[in-house]
């Protein structure tokens, strides 16, 4: 499980690669569900809350940018 915290120190090209990353791993996973072959659910869960952190950071970053650019004008 990856912490807000952590996120929120990579820049914005590395969390688009983590969010690629785990969507990756989720549409495997997905597979293993649907065959039935899913050894972890709870790690299907849990990466699927990662992907949520992530993009969480990510609103938060274009946000603020978004402000930033508002006040400097």
């Amino acid at each position: 499980m990856i912490r807000a915290a952590e996120l929120r120190a990579m820049s914005e090209e590395e969390l688009r690669k983590k969010e690629e990353e785990i969507k990756k791993e989720l549409l495997a996973m997905r597979f293993q569900k649907a065959l039935g072959r899913l050894d972890s659910p709870a790690l299907y869960r849990n990466l699927r809350k990662d992907l949520a952190r992530v993009k969480t950071v990510l609103r938060e970053k274009e946000l603020s940018k978004a402000l930033e650019e508002k006040d400097g004008s």
